[in-house]
């Protein structure tokens, strides 16, 4: 089990806390100083990432030609509607993230369409489109 903790330091800004790392995320000016990333922005680092090294992985274990892989990824509340990519077509916000994967490397076209395959299966990106259960617990500290 893997434990992060988030702990308010100034305003908006928070410390992020794991087992061997701390960072801050912050929101960008005026609400926040802009010292680190934001929360959606960490979202799409931890799918990002999780879909680069999936494919590093993958492809070290194939011994395949690849020398970089490159994830660009964005986020935004789009009607579904609006959404040509989406199966769901109502009149509800849906949260749309766009994932661009640019692999530097020499691949034939059955072993791009097996990444494409592999980035669909990485933790991160299985994990949010399953829709995790979030159990929430709110404790008081006198003080």
């Amino acid at each position: 089990m893997q434990t992060v903790t988030v702990k308010s330091h100034e305003r908006l800004q928070h410390v992020i806390v794991t087992d061997a790392h701390a960072l801050i995320a912050d929101e960008p000016a005026p609400e926040g100083e802009n010292l680190g990333p934001n929360p959606y922005e960490l979202l799409l680092a931890a799918l990002g990432t999780c879909t680069a090294m999936t494919l590093r992985l993958y492809a070290d274990w194939k011994e395949w030609d690849v020398r970089a892989v490159r994830v660009e990824l964005s986020h935004e509340r789009v009607h579904a509607r609006d959404c040509e990519e989406c199966e769901e077509q109502s009149n509800t916000r849906i949260d749309l993230i766009r994932r661009n994967i640019v692999v530097t490397g020499t691949l034939d076209e059955a072993q791009t369409k097996r990444l494409l395959q592999i980035a669909e299966r990485c933790p991160v990106h299985r994990t949010l489109h399953g829709g995790p259960t979030i159990l929430t617990q709110l404790d008081v500290e006198e003080g």
